[in-house]
């Protein structure tokens, strides 16, 4: 594979890389490395499934891949997971990942998982991040977070703490590259004007879009209706789609549509498989698609309708997340001790 396949598996399906130029010299030089960090909070859903598809791709291009479970970040922001299910949510969201890699086509063997706490707590880093704090503003760190870390008038000082750690952890997993959902654009912007004076280097960023909620505007973990989790049974991925935000002809915060473009195609590309729309005969039969600019197209000239769209859109939808499923759902007690307040003993 040349670099311009290289360069074009992974970078596709991302929002902006900063900067492709510094991407492209890289693989003329080496095989990469690359990192993406993710704090056991809340369950994983359909949203984290996109952006860890990218990581078969960052596979298949040569790229040695860490994923960073940041435990310690879980509890920063605002205490999203108190201290005493920081375990069971790490092993939970290892298990979700894994399921995901897999479901992509790669083998998560060939991913180094790395906790936190393995390294976080050292001296050498717990030093450096104490300079970096004397050395960094309070308004730099605020705005550098501001679309990560929960905000409020007099916010918690984890969360000023939170983007100088995710910085550092460039430095401590010696990463080339810091791959993760644009929201976190203002945290890797940050590192790369600061990293530099810290003993490291500036870290080329891969930014990933965040996926529309199916209720329209942005997903929300809080809103069960805007999202398609990875437990979801068939018929609950069915009943969520067939009641989405999906007006006639219209792309924008289309849900349904960003679900088939950035994770359904992608799969059924390495699958070698179609995307088939069935209808009866007298509505012109079934379609198939063999890409989702051919989808999306139909969709806007009104060749396709929300209707016919949104059925098979659940049943790819539920059939790319089957292999999660099945896998969580031999995880009764770990779920069970991660989230009790939902998989718990009544």
């Amino acid at each position: 594979m040349d670099t311009a396949e290289r360069l074009d598996l992974v970078t596709r399906h991302t929002t902006e890389v900063v900067t492709e130029d510094e991407l492209r010299t890289l693989f003329e030089e080496r095989d990469p490395s690359a990192y993406i960090g993710y704090a056991p909070t809340g369950e994983m859903h359909i949203g984290h499934f996109t952006t860890m598809r990218k990581l078969a791709d960052f596979l298949r291009a040569g790229v040695d891949v860490t994923v960073l479970i940041a435990d310690l970040h879980a509890h920063l922001d605002d205490n999203k997971s108190p201290f005493d299910l920081l375990d069971a949510r790490s092993a939970y969201y290892e298990t979700a990942i894994e399921g995901m890699i897999e479901a992509a086509g790669a083998d998560p063997e060939d991913v180094t998982f790395v906790r936190g706490t393995d390294f976080q707590l050292d001296e050498e880093y717990t030093l450096e991040m104490y300079r970096m704090a004397a050395e960094t503003t309070i308004s730099r760190t605020q705005r550098a977070a501001s679309e990560v870390v929960r905000e409020s008038e007099s916010p918690n000082l984890g969360g000023l703490i939170y983007p100088l750690m995710q910085t550092l952890d460039v430095k401590a997993l010696d990463a080339d590259i810091a791959y993760g959902g644009v929201d976190q654009r203002g945290i890797y912007m940050l590192s790369r004007e600061i990293l530099p004076d810290h003993g490291g280097e500036s870290p080329i960023c891969l930014f990933a879009p965040l996926l529309s909620g199916l209720s329209g505007g942005k997903m929300s973990a809080s809103d069960e209706t805007s999202k398609v989790n990875l437990t979801d049974s068939p018929d609950e991925v069915d009943e969520k789609i067939n009641q989405a935000y999906c007006p006639a002809g219209e792309v924008e915060e289309n849900g349904v549509l960003e679900y088939l473009n950035h994770l359904v195609f992608p799969i059924l590309e390495v699958r070698d498989e179609s995307f088939v729309v069935e209808r009866p005969e007298e509505y012109g039969g079934d379609l198939t698609y063999e890409s989702y600019d051919e989808v999306e197209s139909d969709f806007v000239s009104g060749d396709l309708h929300p209707a016919d769209l949104k059925p098979s859109a659940a049943s790819a939808i539920s059939d790319v997340i089957d292999p999660v499923r099945e896998r969580l759902s031999d995880e009764e007690a770990l779920l069970a001790e991660a989230y009790p307040e939902k998989y718990g003993a009544e």
